[in-house]
């Protein structure tokens, strides 16, 4: 049965390592450990060591990225917002414990950190406690609310789970196109939706081709 084990932590690898958000791993978690009947704890262990070596993946090389299709200016104001986001301490890792212990997509959390270059030691140790407290709660409600997979598939199309995207996604949209540095410094709400660098990366795709 090891291979089943292994579509959990690839599946939980897969969930979290893309920039964009998709449905907290978890699903998947509690999606295989129905259907092979899988040992409950060995599911959430191996799903959440997946899931951080996903994100910790995702900030190493969102930074790279980022600097080809963003424009300097936009990379610069969210390094501005990681900035802070180290300058609060033992407050900015509340936050992060916070967010992570909530059903939500954590993919903004990183995509923000990434692009900052804050290290990834600062994020994952809050985010190792969250992401197991809650996928270990979950997991085990999944496992005793849902009597077969057609439930399961059924609830993987929830309001709760769609909720959950669209959250996702708005606040994905919020790192990007906030100028932090305006809202932060003189407390003044804009949004920038010109932060691509258009004429860069279509030349580096012609180059590539």
């Amino acid at each position: 049965m090891w291979w089943q084990y292994m579509l959990v932590f690839l599946g939980s690898f897969l969930f979290d390592v893309v920039p964009i958000p998709f449905p907290p791993a978890f699903t998947i978690m509690v999606f295989l450990q129905i259907e092979f009947g899988l040992d409950i704890w060995l599911v959430i262990v191996i799903g959440v060591i997946g899931s951080i070596l996903g994100r910790y993946i995702l900030t190493l090389y969102i930074p790279f990225l980022a600097g080809r299709i963003f424009k300097k200016s936009k990379n610069d104001d969210v390094q501005f917002l990681g900035e802070k986001m180290k300058e609060n301490g033992w407050k900015g890792q509340m936050a992060i414990l916070a967010y992570t212990l909530l059903p939500l997509p954590t993919t903004p959390l990183f995509l923000a950190s990434g692009m900052a270059r804050i290290k990834g030691i600062y994020i994952i140790p809050a985010f190792l406690v969250g992401k197991f407290t809650s996928d270990a709660i979950t997991v085990h409600l999944g496992k005793y609310a849902s009597e077969n997979i057609g439930s399961i598939m059924q609830g993987g199309f929830s309001w709760q789970s769609i909720t959950s995207l669209v959250l996702g996604l708005f606040l994905v949209c919020a790192v990007l196109f906030i100028d932090w540095r305006s809202l932060i410094q003189r407390k003044k709400f804009t949004l920038n939706f010109r932060i691509w660098k258009r004429k860069e990366v279509i030349n580096d795709i012609n180059n590539t081709v």
